[in-house]
């Protein structure tokens, strides 16, 4: 088989070598229709062109092919077949009348059973040929399935209604960085699960590759675990806002087939308030209000609204620890887990009898975080509020706050949002994750996250907030935010977002605008500088 491969290849790349190539356009500058995030490299061939695609078109995969592969190439048939793009600006691109059509797209994987892991190999290869074949040769079938999403971005409806891609394409592509992420918060509000699927569906359109799922804070704690049912069914909002063994599993294989990571999360010993119902014993502070003295910040129990945290000389803690990482182990077959370990608060811990005497005895509150973190001993993953936390700018969500009595309090400030101002896609996409670091320490950094912290967010706000500026950092991440040339280009970037912003829109996802489309149909005329 691997000898038939081989040749299958040669032969492949010898009939390509023999054609004549014509002169293509680079992608140093947009194209007629263009693809998010920018691949690494593409080019189209001069002068630009559209074939129309075949009504019996079908994605044909290699034989010994993965469910997932198997999967992939049946929903983005399906995708390509019910595509109703229609480009904002009319694409000046050459259509042949009678000229050949689409007819199919081999996908060729070099390595079937490659597992979805931190690393793994996610370049590709794509080409589409004028005269009516495609291919995508990838490293692994989670590589595959970037080219399955790029090929079905080089589709649009034409004038009247017929389904076109580009020919006389070649894309070569893989990400720069390998860690493309986003975190949302189900602790603070619970979204359904249909709503994680559809977040999660259009991350992998976006090529991200990692759902960071932040399960429980101090609000709630709504997932089922085996070992330890209690806690959500004294810690959720309600018997109808839990995720269910069944839901974790369904959330999963669906992230799986779609090549995206679930990073579980269950925040501590911080932000466990809700921990309390099930364990009072356990939890410091728990039921207290958050800030004693309003004028005293440093009399806090908690950051927010929701205090409790885990106290970590009690040996509850421990035991209940081990248990939920060991469901988790089994639920998730990702090979990270998430700590949190972020914002714990010394005035709660303070106010615990047992915590005062072990302080009297010499104790500190940095011993007592040292010494739940050694008993934790597992890696964490974080990202910037000046850049990439997509609540802030909302304002603040606490109730009776004086600061209002002045009605010029916050002007011309954060706007009452500890993280303030609103990040704005440009914000997102200008963020150089590695900036000011030595070339060795930059070898470090795997990757980033945008996070969605949902104090004031939920179903009707979700993919709002996220979509199109998520898409900015996707970008950002996987190909770079700058040219050949090292200059930034979020300037030629707008144009294209402004485009996949209004495909998105039509794949369900309400993805909020950037742009009057005055501006879209009138390219240049909006910018700042000509």
């Amino acid at each position: 088989m691997a000898a038939k491969k081989g040749l299958l290849a040669a032969v492949l790349l010898l009939s390509l070598l023999s054609s004549p190539l014509p002169s293509r356009a680079q992608a140093s500058s947009s194209f007629p229709v263009n693809v998010w995030p920018k691949p690494t490299s593409m080019s189209w061939a001069e002068p630009l062109a559209a074939m129309p695609v075949s009504a019996s078109f079908r994605i044909v995969g290699t034989s010994g092919n993965s469910p997932y592969l198997v999967s992939a190439t049946q929903r983005y048939t399906a995708l390509l077949f019910a595509e109703r793009y229609r480009p904002i600006v009319r694409p000046a691109v050459n259509v042949t009348a009678g000229g050949p059509a689409l007819q199919s797209l081999t996908v060729s994987v070099s390595d079937l059973s490659a597992p979805l892991q931190d690393g793994v190999d996610e370049s590709y290869a794509l080409e589409i040929l004028p005269t009516g074949v495609a291919t995508i040769t990838a490293a692994t079938v989670w590589a595959a399935m970037h080219g399955l999403e790029t090929f079905s971005q080089l589709a649009w409806r034409g004038r009247q209604g017929e389904l076109l891609v580009a020919a006389g394409v070649r894309v070569e592509d893989k990400p720069l960085y390998q860690h493309r992420g986003l975190m949302l918060d189900t602790g603070r509000t619970y979204f359904p699960v249909v709503d994680i699927l559809r977040t999660i569906d259009t991350m992998a359109a976006n090529k991200m590759n990692v759902f960071h799922w932040h399960i429980t804070d101090s609000q709630s704690f709504p997932i089922e675990l085996p070992s330890e049912p209690m806690l959500a069914e004294m810690g959720a909002y309600g018997e109808d806002m839990r995720y269910t063994v069944k839901d974790v599993k369904r959330i999963v294989e669906f992230a799986m087939s779609r090549g995206v990571r679930v990073v579980p999360e269950i925040d501590a010993p911080g932000h466990t308030a809700s921990w309390a119902g099930a364990y009072p014993e356990a939890v410091s502070c728990a039921g207290k209000f958050w800030l004693p003295d309003a004028s005293d910040w440093g009399s806090r129990l908690a950051a927010e609204p929701g205090s409790g945290q885990l106290n970590p000389l009690e040996p509850k803690t421990y035991e209940v620890m081990t248990n939920i990482i060991n469901d988790l182990t089994s639920l998730f077959p990702e090979g990270f887990y998430h700590a949190g370990a972020d914002e714990v608060t010394p005035g709660c811990w303070e106010t615990d009898p047992s915590i005062q005497a072990d302080m009297e005895k010499g104790g500190t509150l940095s011993q007592l975080l040292e010494h739940y973190v050694r008993a934790a001993g597992y890696r964490a993953i974080v990202s910037s509020a000046s850049f990439y936390y997509l609540d802030c700018g909302h304002g603040d969500f606490v109730g009776n706050n004086s600061v209002y009595d002045d009605q010029r309090s916050d002007y011309k400030t954060d706007g009452g949002s500890w993280c303030g101002p609103f990040k704005t896609w440009q914000r997102v996409y200008d963020y150089d994750i590695a900036y000011n670091l030595t070339a060795e320490e930059a070898k470090l950094v795997i990757g980033g996250e945008v996070a969605l912290w949902t104090e004031q967010a939920d179903s009707t706000v979700l993919d709002a907030r996220i979509w199109p500026r998520a898409s900015a950092m996707a970008e950002a991440l996987w190909s770079g935010n700058r040219d050949a040339s090292g200059r930034k280009r979020y300037a030629e970037a707008t144009d294209r977002l402004n485009d996949w912003r209004h495909r998105m829109v039509g794949r369900g996802i309400r993805a909020e605008p950037i742009q009057p489309l005055w501006c879209r149909t009138r390219p240049g005329m909006c910018d700042m500088v000509r």
